[in-house]
């Protein structure tokens, strides 16, 4: 390990990088502690404390999970990373709906510079739109017996203050994140999510362990050693699961024609297509999730209207009950359920079998068996379905692992967040791309990658 220490840090640029990637991470987690002026965070801790473990605290929790931010506490920074990756989201699917903004993207280099121009100034709406909608909500909320806004600061004026800097947090979030990705190691966005989850450790370890030293160490029980080991090896058993079906590829086999030029023969060789198992990467689960905030929230307004007629307020107070049980039964058959629905879906947006079958054609390959053309989508296209249904299974299964293991093992949800779901699979996603970085720095300045098996 120590020598490939300093392999890393014996290349300039590659140091640099990391050196520069450091340092802008402080800067976001420093930001990320820094709460706003106008907000009285006992006032909010203390409403926080009273939702408890209410569908309103789990979203808040979501959202900071998949967003690297820190909502419940009303920092500089509250909104994350979020509005960026939304208005990303967008524009790549008006990509394949919109005509203008598909020829954009093909227009190469300069097409995706004008496409991240727009999303940064789509960001800036969204973060707007967003902050204001949330201040206006604390406004509105109390915490005990005090405001959770002061007094003082609750009026228009200072309301758009305290957007305009959660605005500007957001901004400089997404200005971190492309300093990352320009001068840096690693894709920002992804690093600053993956920070945010990191930084949850040690209070879920704390938990863990705290209660072991503070009873005194032994055999049993809920904080006892053997407990523990087995819940260490049961971590990197799953990390270890994780890591093998996130490098899974289908491979197909490709064959180049021959050709033949003077007395040479070039081509004819046999190389394969690789597709990866989970093709749509985090995004089903992404997608599953917060979609099924929405119908918790529309059965909580509709419970509050308390209808008496034919059973329907008792039914509408069990619907409600069930979506925000996120360990429920009803709530697991649905986020199953979403998740292979978007696997098929983002795959289908992402997944071209007919581009990649013209794109053969033109490289002069062919897949044994199949004709160029039509054949050969129609191949592709019955592979990459039957490939996507067992993706979707492994993402359902990762997703939930946490209600099974906090069910079973009696974790706390913090705990339990680490054997799975999406923090798990962003954080090894983003570890991979990242040693897949630093390992073409090395192999560049031929020397042995970390990866490499050194005899």
């Amino acid at each position: 390990m120590f020598k490939h220490i300093r392999s890393v840090l014996s290349i300039p640029e590659l140091r640099n990088r990391l050196l520069l990637t450091l340092v802008l991470l402080a800067v976001y987690r420093l930001g990320f502690s820094m709460p706003l002026p106008f907000v009285n965070q006992e006032a909010l801790s203390q409403s926080l404390k009273r939702q408890g473990g209410t569908g309103v605290a789990q979203v808040m929790s979501m959202l900071s999970l998949f967003s690297a931010s820190n909502i419940g506490m009303m920092t500089i920074f509250g909104l994350g990373i979020m509005p960026y990756i939304s208005a990303s989201i967008i524009f790549q699917l008006l990509g394949t709906v919109y005509p203008p903004l598909e020829k954009l993207q093909k227009e190469g280099e300069s097409g995706r510079k004008k496409i991240n121009e727009w999303t940064r100034y789509a960001t800036v709406v969204i973060c707007f739109v967003q902050s204001y909608f949330w201040i206006v909500v604390l406004s509105g909320n109390q915490g005990g017996d005090e405001r959770i806004i002061l007094p003082e600061f609750d009026n228009f004026y200072m309301k758009i203050i305290c957007t305009i800097t959660m605005t500007a947090g957001s901004v400089l979030l997404m200005w971190i994140g492309e300093q990352i990705d320009e001068y840096g190691l690693g894709n920002g966005v992804s690093l600053l999510i993956m920070a945010g989850i990191l930084s949850r450790l040690p209070t879920a370890l704390g938990s863990l362990i705290g209660p072991a030293f503070k009873n005194g160490i032994g055999l049993g029980g809920q904080s006892g050693i053997d407990r523990i080991i087995v819940l260490v090896a049961v971590f990197f058993g799953v990390v270890w699961w994780v890591v093998l079906i996130t490098q899974a590829v289908r491979r197909i086999p490709v064959q180049s024609a021959k050709h033949v030029r003077g007395n040479k023969v070039y081509g004819g060789r046999t190389d394969s297509l690789p597709l990866r198992l989970n093709q749509s990467g985090v995004m089903p689960i992404i997608f599953a999730s917060s979609l099924l905030m929405f119908p918790w929230l529309l059965f909580k307004q509709l419970s509050s209207l308390n209808i008496s007629f034919l059973g329907i307020g008792t039914f509408l107070n069990k619907c409600e009950a069930a979506f925000s049980n996120h360990g429920g039964f009803v709530y697991n058959l649905c986020y199953i359920a979403l998740i292979f629905f978007f696997c098929y879906f983002w795959t289908a947006i992402t997944f071209n079998p007919s581009e990649m079958a013209s794109n053969l054609k033109d490289y002069g390959s062919f897949i044994p068996g199949y004709r160029p053309g039509d054949r050969t989508a129609g191949y592709l296209e019955r592979v990459m379905t039957r490939v996507t249904y067992v993706g979707a299974a492994f993402l359902s299964l990762v997703a939930v692992i946490p209600t099974v293991a906090s069910g079973l093992l009696h974790l706390d949800s913090s705990i339990s967040s680490f054997y799975g779901g999406t923090g798990l699979l962003i954080c090894v996603s983003v570890a991979i791309d990242l040693i897949h970085k630093i390992d073409s720095y090395l192999v560049a300045r031929q020397q042995h990658g970390l990866l490499d098996v050194q005899e």
